[in-house]
């Protein structure tokens, strides 16, 4: 735990050294200034943070592939860029601003900043990454628990093996897989000497003797992470699992948003004012492709659809058109390569271009831009039948985009749904400013790099 907080602080004391370099020497070589600045890049240090902050960009332990971090680095720091240039020169900063004096030394600067935070950050991941490849996750646990644990840990492709210790005597069930068992002797565990990077404990365990308990209580004060399953979930996962949803989970902390008038206030008065602005600067590429649909097949142009929206109220949904009649298949789920999905479509879709008319849908008061996705309302009816607390997500607005749809697939059936269910009661449960910060900034990151269905 110490050496992941060493290696956050690292990383803050790098970036905020490499912007202050740069940006001097940049000012020096372009002739704008023959001091050294300081004061002035506080707002270029500040928002390259920020910016980094919102994609986890200080978590090294973070497991995600280089290629695609480095596509979601790039378009935080160009977005960095742009608040310090309006910031300077909209906004106005005092006349004696250094940086008043050229755009080129903000753009430039920042432009030189990717590869070179991209470069230690990729060093340091090396070594991060050499020193947990032989470090395990320990889950202690029943026969069931250790089962279900070791199916939901295959499926999120962690790095570190993983190891479960088994206590009392029943059976898994047939229709888990678990890891092999191996027994671990938590009193031969030491801090800074065992491979053990965290211990998981499933919450209703009453299978742990007490001399299990003293030695969990010793590797903890000793700096070994010990995390209940559902914070081991929200942690690791940034998800809540299933498992933990009753009727009154709703009443636990958390829930800003449900309990905080002043919340939905503010979310409220951003959707207007963003949805204003993204429909009028939208408006051009919504008649070009309302044209492009119409060329191709001569039929609507807008898609329409009862959905469901916050406190279980239907509405009616509007995207560009990117599928014909069903042509084969009364699947209610768009499949890879589905026949139906236009050419146009396609595009469309890849971009998530087929949205843009939801902003409609986000002035009028039925979504917000940042919220679960709005189920069609046929679906919901099948989901609320099989999924126990499906209804809970209706807590809030639907959104365009969300915290489930960035870090999920698209979901083409219940299990799916169950997942994706997991990271909406996350965002539900957690949300805050920031947190949507972060999703805008990876849902440029899809439309950017064509990754919608």
């Amino acid at each position: 735990m110490l050496r992941r907080h060493r290696t956050v602080l690292t990383l803050f004391a790098l970036d905020s050294i490499a912007t202050i370099v740069v940006f001097n020497v940049v000012s020096h070589y372009r002739g704008v200034t023959d001091h050294f600045i300081l004061t002035a890049l506080l707002a270029p240090v500040g928002a390259l943070l920020l910016a980094l902050h919102l994609i986890d960009g200080y978590n090294a332990y973070k497991d995600m592939p280089m290629l695609e971090y480095t596509s979601l680095h790039i378009i935080a720091l160009v977005c960095a860029m742009t608040g310090v240039l309006l910031l300077t020169f909209v906004f106005r900063l005092p006349a004696d601003y250094d940086l008043h004096r050229s755009r080129g030394v903000i753009a430039v600067s920042f432009l030189a900043l990717i590869p070179i935070t991209l470069a230690y950050r990729e060093m340091i991941r090396q070594q991060v990454a050499a020193r947990r490849s032989g470090r395990a996750i320990l889950f202690i646990g029943d026969a069931a628990s250790c089962a279900l644990f070791s199916d939901e840990y295959a499926k999120m492709d962690m790095p570190q093996r993983l190891i479960v210790s088994q206590t009392g005597t029943g059976a898994a069930g047939p229709e888990t897989n678990p890891a092999p068992v191996i027994p671990v002797m938590l009193g031969d565990l030491r801090a800074g000497r065992t491979n053990v990077e965290a211990i998981v404990l499933r919450e209703s365990n009453r299978d742990l003797t007490p001399e299990t308990e003293r030695q969990l209580v010793r590797l903890y004060f000793e700096g070994i992470p010990t995390y209940t399953l559902e914070l081991f979930h929200q942690i690791y996962w940034k998800k809540i699992p299933l498992y933990r949803i009753n009727p009154t989970w709703l009443f636990q902390e958390g829930f800003q948003i449900a309990r905080e008038p002043v919340f939905e206030r503010l979310k409220r008065g951003s959707d207007i004012g963003l949805s204003i602005l993204g429909l009028i600067l939208s408006a051009p590429v919504i008649a070009v492709a309302a044209l492009a649909i119409w060329i191709e097949d001569r039929e609507s142009v807008f898609f329409i659809q009862s959905r469901i929206g916050r406190n279980n109220i239907p509405f009616r949904l509007v995207k560009l058109r990117s599928m014909r009649s069903n042509r084969g298949t009364n699947s209610p789920y768009t499949l890879a390569g589905d026949a139906r999905i236009t050419r146009v479509g396609r595009l469309l879709r890849s971009t998530r271009m087929d949205e843009l008319p939801q902003l409609w849908n986000v002035f009028r008061g039925e979504m917000s831009l940042i919220g679960p996705r709005a189920e069609w309302d046929r679906l919901v009816e099948g989901y609320e039948r099989e999924i126990p607390c499906y209804d809970y997500r209706h807590l809030v607005k639907p959104g365009i985009t969300g915290w489930a749809q960035v870090n999920y697939k698209y979901g083409a059936s219940l299990e799916d749904t169950i997942r994706k269910l997991e990271y909406d009661l996350y965002y539900i449960r957690h949300f805050s400013f920031i947190l949507d910060a972060s999703i805008v900034l990876r849902t440029i990151q899809i439309m950017m790099f064509g990754k919608g269905r």
